[in-house]
């Protein structure tokens, strides 16, 4: 069983893997899988993040979030989510 709620946590891999960083660099991740079972749809998601947060940055060129403020995340078994993130403008 893959455990998707655990990715990018490894302490292997990253100094503060339990820090929510948007920067974090040399992040080999699997979320379009790998060779012949590469997901078809790969570029058009991408695409589709890149438009959806360069309005969402163009409309607020402030949006950070809030230092002070630290993520929570929902738990779960198979997935893992934001249950909020607060933001500053």
């Amino acid at each position: 069983m893959v455990w998707t709620a655990v990715a990018s946590r490894d302490p292997r891999q990253f100094d503060a893997p339990h820090t929510f960083d948007i920067d974090r660099a040399a992040n080999a991740h699997l979320a379009f899988g790998r060779g012949a079972h590469f997901c078809m749809g790969a570029p058009l998601a991408r695409l589709e993040g890149r438009l959806a947060l360069n309005i969402l940055f163009d409309r607020y060129p402030g949006l950070r979030r809030d230092p002070d403020r630290e993520p929570v995340f929902m738990p779960g078994a198979n997935v893992m989510g934001v249950e909020s993130l607060h933001l500053l403008t």
